[in-house]
């Protein structure tokens, strides 16, 4: 079967590797254009692009998906199948009509939960004890394409987004093995999908921002749900307080919420207890334990 992958962040890389792997013709690779980074601003090319071009494959970077070049593009290659992992736009019809089997996704979530942008931040942020990975048929809603396969992992409490991140983008490239085998097959499914649904929009900065008057559930979810990058924050004075890593405290406490509890050790009052942060980085430094923050800078109230 002839396959054009279309895909951008890393979480696309596991998923474009794992279908190399497989008996497919791989007729090129979409990504979006490079993008200025780091403190110089230095034209970057996506994951997707380092990894194709490392392999000498056909990369193609179109700004648009709407003009005549990119279909032009689409016409020339003629794939049968169109596989689509975190590229970052939505295909029109013109691009969503070309491919004879269709397109297909793989999304970062069991859906119909989590439809969007960030779905696996999300889960993180509303303490979901399970997630997943979905293949689907596009359409031209957002994630609302007929369902092909799912696959499952438990959240355990040591996990963060990047560690979670890892673990759903190789299980999306073993169900993506899995989804053209049986479209070339001729035998996949096609589950519509039911049920409760609930919109996974684009990490900003207000996403990030730790409201310790929350319950130190909701406190512990947002810390992991942006560790180790970008990171959740809160204020000490007028310094930002990036908190990488925390644990819930056991027992009864007292004071407003964001008192640091303990002189030695960073034990913060949340809404309905408290909560350790184990790893911080002050704005302009290196990341340090809690007790390091402590010693340094004698904290009395985060906010």
């Amino acid at each position: 079967m002839k396959i054009l992958f279309m895909g951008t962040s890393e979480f696309a890389v596991a998923s474009l590797k794992a279908l190399l792997e497989t008996g497919h013709e791989l007729c090129g690779v979409v990504t979006q254009p490079d993008q200025p980074k780091g403190r110089g601003y230095v034209m970057t090319p996506t994951p997707v692009k380092a990894f194709a071009q490392s392999l000498s494959l056909p990369v193609f970077t179109p700004a648009s998906l709407r003009d005549g070049s990119f279909l032009s593009v689409l016409e020339r290659f003629a794939p049968e199948l169109v596989v689509v992992v975190a590229y970052g736009k939505i295909l029109p019809a013109s691009v969503l009509s070309v491919p004879p089997l269709g397109c297909v996704n793989v999304h970062g979530s069991l859906l119909p939960k989590y439809r969007g942008a960030a779905p696996i931040h999300h889960a993180l942020l509303a303490g979901e004890e399970k997630t997943g990975v979905t293949t689907m048929y596009m359409d031209e809603g957002l994630d609302t394409g007929d369902m092909i396969f799912q696959a499952e992992t438990v959240i355990a409490l040591d996990d963060n987004f990047g560690t979670l991140h890892d673990r759903l983008a190789q299980l999306g490239g073993e169900l993506l093995v899995k989804t053209v085998d049986c479209i070339a097959a001729k035998n996949a499914p096609r589950i519509p999908q039911t049920g409760p649904s609930c919109y996974a929009g684009m990490v900003d900065r207000q996403l990030r921002r730790i409201h310790f008057s929350e319950t130190t559930g909701q406190t512990f979810g947002r810390i992991r749900a942006f560790s180790p990058a970008p990171g959740a924050y809160c204020l000490l004075g007028d310094k930002m307080i990036k908190v990488l890593a925390s644990r819930p405290e056991e027992g009864s406490f007292t004071g407003e919420p964001g008192t640091v509890l303990d002189e030695k050790h960073l034990i913060v009052r949340t809404g309905d207890g408290a909560l350790r942060l184990t790893m911080v980085q002050p704005e302009g430094k290196k990341p340090m334990s809690g007790e390091s923050f402590c010693a340094g800078y004698r904290p009395k109230r985060l906010v």
